[in-house]
């Protein structure tokens, strides 16, 4: 008797090992994880994080921008949806995919060199719209209009480029441009805050001769009302809950250095710096999360950071917040985003910015949980919320 029961629990055994090859040889382009802790039966009309996109840029020319998303309540992470999603669609997503963000029940993916915006159900990824904006970079909403910045131009290096940017105002339900607002050269990344939008114009085609202010528009009117001069070749901007906006700046790669700024809203002066290289950042509280992969073509090499600026205080609370030494794993940092509930760390790495690159989890102590395979270049985060009431009709 002993002898048949082992050999039913090898059987099972068996059946269970040749059950898992054979989901996991289904599976594919899926990944599974165990799925993120969220809050159960929360209060009516609380939000609830079911998951996040991301977006893959895939290099310029190569027409391999990819949309991936993981599930929280499933653990699944999956690969290129897009595709599946809207099999219909010529070449895909696209050229270059810039900016990722929901605003009411739609996802707006910007694809720079694609010259469009595509607008999906954030629900199933299905294409719905597409807004076209040439040279478009980055997506901010305010009172069902989107804003976004637009180099206007051609993509060229030029130091006498002549073609000003502009901010297009965009109608969320008929997806048309309905006014424009010129503004520096090469804006990239916009804040709205107190009535008021903000922009970081770069200049980056003109290099040397870099752009180094702040636009300032009216909302109302959809006037530019001034420039805040802040330093060269600014990139992202993001409004804290102590009435300032912070800026960052990517230096001339040369003698002068990234930064990190921060502009007084109430007087539209700048009030300050600190000593750290940006090259992305994400404000959850008052804590200000950033990476910098400093290039010098002087000692033609890169200096890693993982830091964190306390906002309240104008601090740099510490310049590593990968505490485990895994951060040695990831080649070039690219993207980064912190879940708002959970306050897991969110870091891709974009390889060498040809192969698919990884994306990386940490706990909020900066230890890392799990790590997949991305498409090419992460970089834009979306995180799909749903209130109680909308999970019911689901």
């Amino acid at each position: 008797m002993k002898e048949r029961s082992d050999n039913k629990r090898v059987y099972k055994y068996i059946c269970v090992i040749a059950l898992l090859a054979l989901l996991a040889a289904c599976r594919k382009e899926d990944d599974l994880f165990i799925p993120e802790e969220v809050p159960l039966a929360p209060p009516a009309g609380a939000p609830v994080i079911k998951g996040f996109y991301l977006l893959n840029e895939g290099n310029m020319g190569s027409n391999k921008s990819t949309l991936d998303y993981y599930d929280y309540q499933t653990g699944v992470y999956s690969r290129n949806i897009f595709a599946a999603a809207n099999p219909t669609v010529p070449k895909e997503m696209g050229d270059v995919g810039n900016d990722l963000k929901i605003y009411g029940g739609k996802l707006y993916a910007v694809i720079n060199c694609s010259n469009k915006i595509d607008v999906m159900d954030k629900r199933t990824a299905e294409k719905v719209g597409q807004i076209d904006i040439p040279n478009c970079r980055y997506i901010r909403f305010h009172e069902g209009y989107a804003y976004v910045t637009s180099y206007a131009g051609p993509v060229e290096i030029n130091p006498a480029y002549e073609q000003t940017g502009y901010v297009a105002k965009v109608d969320t339900g008929t997806y048309e441009v309905v006014a424009r607002c010129l503004v520096g050269f090469q804006p990239d990344e916009l804040e709205i805050a107190g009535g008021r939008i903000y922009v970081a114009n770069s200049g980056g085609y003109m290099a040397p001769n870099y752009e180094n202010t702040v636009s300032v528009i009216d909302l109302e009117t959809f006037t530019e009302t001034g420039r805040i001069e802040v330093a060269v070749n600014l990139h992202h901007l993001r409004a804290d809950r102590h009435g300032n906006l912070w800026v960052s700046s990517r230096g001339d790669y040369y003698g002068v250095p990234s930064r990190l700024y921060w502009i007084d809203l109430a007087t539209s002066q700048p009030g300050g710096s600190i000593e750290v290289a940006v090259s992305n950042f994400h404000l959850d509280g008052d804590s200000l999360y950033l990476y910098s992969v400093e290039w010098s073509y002087v000692t033609m090499s890169n200096e890693v950071t993982y830091g964190i600026v306390d906002v309240e205080k104008k601090a740099l609370v510490t310049r590593n917040f990968i505490t485990d030494g895994t951060g040695k794993e990831i080649k070039i940092p690219y993207g980064l985003t912190v879940d708002p509930l959970t306050k897991d760390i969110y870091v891709t790495d974009a390889r060498n910015y040809v192969l698919p690159g990884t994306l990386y989890c940490f706990d909020k102590n900066g230890r890392q949980k799990w790590n997949v395979r991305t498409g090419d270049i992460p970089a834009h985060f979306a995180f799909r919320e749903e209130t109680s009431i909308e999970k019911q009709t689901e």
